[in-house]
């Protein structure tokens, strides 16, 4: 696959890695990244740590929260953030947290799942609804307007945010204002085209999508592990995905919201040119990540703007 001319230099002291090899190692190593790149503490967002109740136990959840006082209440986002279902934790997440509370005034609760393999689906997703049901029915301690909730998630959080959806429609559960799915992973199935053309040890490829299905599923999935199995789209909140030209989920992406407009759920696509995988992370000045971010962030914050706003 062809990469954009701007990001494609952020690969060339990348050595290839494969992070299905060992998931105990590949947390261990994602942290050291993150340790080494903290975010300088940022006062106009105030941020705390708690546990909330799961079906398996105490869940760990991150509030994030617009520190400049403001009358009434604030909307709210869940967020769940990426790692191919095997990795990942609540400093995963940070800066994409960070970013929906400062454009949209939000509250963010970002929700520190279940892993595969030691815990196989359904856990990560029963984790996650668990959290949505928590926000909606704290709403008043929270300080939030439970008419405008959101789901959020990157990579493998895209796929539990967009499953989050499909549950709470199923199940008459918290009502969702929208469902923010960035470079979602939807299809267990692995036979769109971009998963075969997409074979680059340095980045999240076609091998490393097939591989993540298998240490994620115990069994055949159903619509709620893989959204793309759901036969139904229609009464699902409105949607904003973002793909990579350059990234193997990118076919399923588009598949998923030619499907969801035909349903006619109110939907936005944005494919960036040439951009891989997690690309951001990859090369995070680069003018294509910040377009890319500016991009989704004002579609967040005007989808929770207030309903009686002229």
């Amino acid at each position: 696959m062809r990469y954009h001319p701007e990001i494609t230099h952020a690969l060339d002291r990348v050595p290839a890695f494969d992070p299905l090899a060992d998931p105990v190692a590949t947390r261990a190593f994602l942290r050291s990244l993150l340790a080494a790149v903290t975010p300088a503490a940022d006062p106009r967002v105030a941020v705390t740590d708690t546990v909330i109740p799961g079906p398996a136990g105490e869940i760990p959840v991150r509030i994030y929260r617009p520190a400049a006082a403001e009358a009434g209440t604030r909307p709210c986002a869940l967020y769940f953030h990426g790692g191919a279902f095997i990795s990942g934790d609540l400093d995963t997440g940070d800066r994409n947290c960070r970013d929906i509370c400062l454009a949209a005034g939000a509250v963010v609760v970002s929700v520190g799942y279940r892993l595969a393999p030691e815990h196989r689906y359904p856990a990560a997703l029963d984790d996650c609804y668990a959290a949505l049901c928590w926000t909606a029915g704290s709403a008043g301690q929270l300080g939030i307007d439970p008419a405008r909730l959101a789901v959020a998630g990157r990579s493998a959080g895209g796929t539990l945010a967009a499953a989050v959806a499909l549950a709470a429609r199923d199940r008459s559960g918290p009502a969702l204002a929208f469902q923010l799915l960035l470079i979602p992973a939807l299809d267990d199935r692995g036979t769109h085209p971009s998963i075969a053309q997409s074979a680059d040890g340095r980045i999240v490829d076609g091998r490393v999508v097939t591989g993540m299905w298998q240490l994620y599923l115990d069994s055949a999935a159903d619509q709620y592990a893989a959204p793309a199995r759901a036969q139904d789209l229609r009464g699902l909140p409105p949607a904003y995905l973002q793909i990579g030209q350059a990234d193997p989920l990118r076919d399923e992406a588009l598949e998923y919201a030619q499907r969801l407009t035909a349903a006619d759920v109110l939907t936005e696509v944005h494919l960036v040119p040439g951009a891989f995988h997690l690309f951001e992370g990859y090369a995070p000045a680069s003018r294509l990540a910040s377009h890319a971010t500016a991009t989704w962030t004002s579609a967040i914050a005007a989808a929770l703007l207030p309903a009686d706003l002229p």
